[in-house]
């Protein structure tokens, strides 16, 4: 288990500000690989890690950490997370081009109280009763969201095969997703940035060229654009989610993924007419009330945290 870090060591709205922009990187990723069309999901994971160095290595320059990229102090932990990671992608990515993009992301919630189960079971993160109030609450408009869509469960109006496939797709990609944010949390307090992003984007990439067998589409040159662009956009949200996990708790962070929601129904009205239901619409106000919640809650804290190391410093 992963020794937690002091509160000093910790930036809670720094967390915070890289996760969302992570969300927003991570859209336009979904965006690019739903404007793609039909594409095998092996080949579509192979085109977002493989593309997504192209920022990595662009950042790590910036940064000057190229020439420890690739050195670890735990060697297969890198790599486990990769592994866990492409599962979860190719996972995903299966439910992705199944289902709508409300559908998919709306089941994708699945995945934030997973992580906060496991951050306080597996870190010992500490989650009080504020963060574990606001999840609940945010679940309520997941499910008010997601349940009228998912009529397989009630029987009132089934899914096609395909569908369906695809809502399983989706659950299993979370519990995979889930798994992997922890993984990354674990390694933060011991690899760099650099080396997490850099490994899991060449292990997803081999991993994804195995399945050229099972057969690759040949594609146009708007689909590879598209898929290009995807993995642009997807390596440059994992940077920031990578980071996010670096200076917040996985419990505080993960709350804020529910605002991909109000981002895929603005894309899917523009991009994809679909139009978002009443229940999408009090769904969604209810999960950003809880993210605000979450917002003023750290805030709170963070000032309370800076009067303790007030008081607690030497007068003389």
């Amino acid at each position: 288990m992963a020794r937690p870090r002091p509160a000093e060591e910790l930036n809670p709205t720094l967390g915070i500000a890289f996760k969302i922009g992570s969300i927003f990187a991570f859209m336009g990723m979904l965006i690019g690989i739903k404007m793609a069309g039909q594409v095998p999901a092996g080949q579509i994971v192979f085109f977002r890690s493989f593309f997504a160095t192209v920022p990595i290595l662009v950042w790590l320059v910036a940064a000057g950490q190229l020439s420890g990229a690739f050195a670890t102090k735990r060697p297969g932990g890198p790599l486990i997370r990769g592994l866990i990671g492409v599962t979860a992608m190719g996972l995903g990515f299966s439910a992705l081009i199944r289902l709508p993009l409300p559908d998919a992301v709306a089941i994708g919630y699945a995945q934030p109280p997973l992580v906060v189960m496991l951050g306080a079971l597996v870190l010992g993160e500490t989650v009080r009763i504020y963060r574990w109030s606001a999840v609940v609450v945010g679940l309520v408009g997941v499910a008010i969201i997601s349940w009228p869509k998912l009529t397989v469960l009630t029987g009132a109006a089934p899914l096609s095969d395909d569908q369906a496939l695809g809502v399983l797709f989706g659950l299993a990609a979370a519990t995979c997703g889930a798994f992997a944010m922890i993984f990354t949390r674990g390694l933060v307090t011991t690899e760099r940035t650099a080396t997490i992003v850099i490994f899991f984007s060449l292990t997803c990439s081999a991993v994804a060229l195995l399945t050229i067998p099972f057969g690759w589409a040949a594609l146009s040159p708007a689909q590879a654009a598209w898929l290009v662009f995807a993995g642009i956009m997807g390596g440059i949200g994992q940077v920031g989610l990578t980071q996010s996990y670096r200076y917040a708790d996985t419990s505080t962070v993960a709350p804020f993924e529910y605002t991909s929601l109000i981002l895929s129904v603005i894309v899917g009205y523009l991009l994809f007419a679909e139009t978002p239901t009443s229940a999408t619409l009090i769904g969604g106000a209810i999960v950003i009330a809880s993210g605000l919640f979450i917002i003023y809650r750290e805030r709170q804290l963070g000032l309370e945290r800076r009067k303790e190391r007030q008081v607690a410093k030497p007068k003389y």
